[in-house]
């Protein structure tokens, strides 16, 4: 389906047409679509392993092992999607994005209070959790995204 259709698709179901975002991409909104990608691929990765794990290794409770890496491997998906919103300047992507940047902060603080190699995992995620926080709030990326302020004809 070509773009002018959609937007006619669009039109004749009452919703207003998205502007198709134009020039190129900051770099801004790109760092922050990607650190958001690898927040997703990691949380995958970790879902992964721990439903192996449930399944082959010898977990304590191998339920829950599978449960928690089937629930983990969900909660990849958020920042997975609103990565791809982001690298397509989807202005719905923000939103999750943030949402997951913010339930990532005590995520971090639980891992470095949890000692040993923890602290180090605790402190990258952190540090991708408050730049992308930074990223997604600056006003370049807010404007690529459609969110900027609007000016008055």
């Amino acid at each position: 389906m070509s773009s002018q259709q959609k937007q006619s698709a669009r039109r004749s179901a009452g919703t207003p047409a998205a502007p198709e975002p134009s020039g190129p991409r900051p770099a801004r909104l790109t760092a922050a679509a990607a650190l958001t990608a690898v927040e997703g691929v990691a949380l995958a990765a970790l879902g992964v392993y721990m439903l192996i794990d449930g399944l082959t290794g010898s977990p304590d409770s191998p339920q829950q092992a599978e449960m928690g890496g089937l629930t983990v491997l969900a909660l990849a998906v958020l920042p997975l999607v609103a990565a791809r919103g982001l690298w397509l300047r989807r202005r719905w992507s923000r939103g999750p994005s943030l949402i997951t940047q913010i339930v990532a902060l005590p995520v971090a603080w639980t891992l470095v209070h949890g000692g040993g190699a923890l602290i180090g995992a605790g402190v990258v995620l952190a540090v991708a959790a408050l730049v992308v926080l930074v990223l997604l709030v600056n006003p370049t990326a807010t404007e690529a995204l459609g969110i900027g302020p609007r000016e008055n004809p």
